[in-house]
C-alpha cells in the first residue's frame, strides 16, 4: 500500500491523465462519415420515438476524440456516425428513444431511431473555447431523471470549480445551475429519483442534489487522503448506485471500494483485488458491480482489466488488452461492452466485448476513441 501511495503521488505531477493539468487540446484523429444535424427543435418528450431502423441491443458510443457519436452493431461494428459537438463524453438514454450527449459545445439531443441530431443546447456557464483533450471545458457526467423531465449534466470549468446544469427536456433549455466540485466526472440518479449524485474528481468529493429543491450537500470521499491535491491520482472517478440500499459505490485503484451513504455522508471501505487504476463502473439489477481497470500508472501495477464483483463481494478479474474507460452491460446481463476511448494517452478506436460467463473477450471497431456508451 505504501508502495502505491508513494509511487502514485510522485507520478501524479508528471504524467498526463487523471491528475489536474493544463487545458491542452488533443490532436484530431481520423473521423468516420457523419450526417448533417437536423433542425434544432426539441421533440415533445411525451411522444413516442420516430420510426427507424436502429434495433434493440445496438450500442451508441461517444467519440471523445472527434465530434460524433457512433451507432454500433455489437456483432459487426460501426453502422453510422452523427455529428453532435466537439469531444462528446457521456450519454444518457431516455425511454422515448432520445439520447442526451454531453460535449464541449453543449448537450446534444439525438433521435436514436432516425439517427439524427435534433438539437444542441448550449451551456449557460462560460467554459472557454471548445477543444479536444481530457481537460477541455464543457459537459462530462450526465444523467436523465427517471421521469424524463430533466437532464443533469456536470460541466467542467477549467481551473475552477464546476457546475451542474439542469436542462428541461420539454423546452430544451437550461433551467438551473448549481455549483459543485472540480471536474464532475460522473452524474447518477438515486434509486427513487429524488436525488442526483455528482462525483467531483479533482475535489475528492461527491455532491448530493435534491431534485425538488436543488439544495446541494457535499461529502469527501478520499480513502487515500487528499495529499497531492489536484495532482494526485487517488481520486474518485465514476460511481454506481447499489440497488439493495441506495449506497454509492466508488472504486479506487483496484484496492479499495468506498461505500458512501448519501443520507449521512458516512464512508466505509471494502477491499478490492484488481490492483490497477480504475475508472468506469456500472451495476446490474441484481447488484453485480462491473469496474474498468485502466491499466498501469506505475510499473508495479497490473494491466487493464474488468472486475466483476458479486453482491457478496466475490471478485473475478478479467484481463483486457490496452487502455479502456467505461462499461455497459447487455439487457440479459450476459455481455459487457468496454470502451477503448481512454481519457489519457493510449486510447484506441473500438470496444472490447466480454462474455461474462466465460471471460472470453473480442475486440470490435467502434467510432473514434469511444468513451461514454449506452445499450439501445
Amino acid at each position: 500500500m505504501i508502495r502505491r501511495i508513494a509511487g502514485v503521488l510522485l507520478l501524479g505531477a508528471t504524467l498526463a491523465g487523471c491528475a489536474q493539468g493544463a487545458g491542452e487540446s488533443t490532436p484530431d484523429r481520423p473521423r468516420l462519415s457523419t450526417v448533417t444535424p437536423a433542425s434544432p427543435a426539441v421533440p415533445d418528450a411525451s411522444q413516442p420515438p420516430s420510426p427507424g431502423t436502429t434495433s434493440p441491443g445496438a450500442l451508441l458510443v461517444a467519440d471523445f476524440d472527434s465530434d460524433t457519436v457512433t451507432f454500433v452493431d455489437p456483432a459487426r461494428g460501426p453502422m453510422k456516425s452523427v455529428k453532435v459537438g466537439l469531444a462528446p463524453y457521456g450519454i444518457a438514454l431516455g425511454r422515448d428513444g432520445r439520447a442526451w450527449v454531453s460535449t464541449a459545445e453543449g448537450v446534444a439531443v439525438v433521435d436514436t431511431a432516425t439517427r439524427t441530431r435534433t438539437a444542441l443546447i448550449p451551456y449557460a456557464t462560460e467554459t472557454g473555447r471548445p477543444t479536444l483533450g481530457e481537460y477541455r471545458g464543457g459537459g462530462m457526467g450526465i444523467a436523465l431523471t427517471p421521469d424524463g423531465r430533466h437532464v443533469y449534466v456536470g460541466v467542467n470549468v477549467p481551473d475552477r470549480d464546476g457546475v451542474v446544469e439542469v436542462i428541461d427536456t420539454t423546452s430544451g433549455t437550461v433551467s438551473d445551475t448549481v455549483p459543485v466540485g472540480r471536474r464532475p466526472f460522473d452524474v447518477d440518479n438515486s434509486r427513487d429519483g429524488r436525488e442526483v449524485y455528482v462525483t467531483n474528481h479533482d475535489s475528492f468529493s461527491v455532491t448530493v442534489l435534491a431534485v425538488d429543491t436543488r439544495a446541494p450537500r457535499t461529502y469527501q470521499v478520499a480513502p487515500y487522503g487528499t495529499e497531492g491535491g489536484p495532482g494526485s491520482w487517488l481520486k474518485p472517478h465514476y460511481a454506481a448506485v447499489r440497488p439493495s440500499d441506495g449506497a454509492l459505490l466508488l472504486p479506487f485503484e483496484g484496492e479499495r471500494l468506498a461505500v458512501l451513504d448519501p443520507r449521512t455522508g458516512n464512508v466505509t471501505i471494502d477491499p478490492m483485488t484488481a490492483d490497477t487504476h480504475q475508472h468506469g463502473t456500472t451495476i446490474t439489477p441484481d447488484g453485480t458491480l462491473l469496474v474498468v481497470g485502466t491499466g498501469p500508472i506505475t510499473s508495479a501495477d497490473s494491466e487493464a482489466s474488468l472486475t466483476v464483483r458479486s453482491p457478496t463481494g466475490h471478485e473475478r478479474v478479467i484481463p483486457l488488452r490496452g487502455a479502456h474507460e467505461n462499461v455497459a452491460v447487455s439487457p440479459d446481463g450476459r455481455t459487457a461492452y468496454v470502451t477503448g476511448g481512454f481519457t489519457r494517452e493510449g486510447a484506441w478506436d473500438g470496444i472490447t466485448v466480454v462474455d461474462l460467463a466465460s471471460g472470453d473477450t473480442r475486440r470490435l471497431p467502434a467510432g473514434v476513441s469511444p468513451l461514454g456508451i449506452v445499450v439501445l
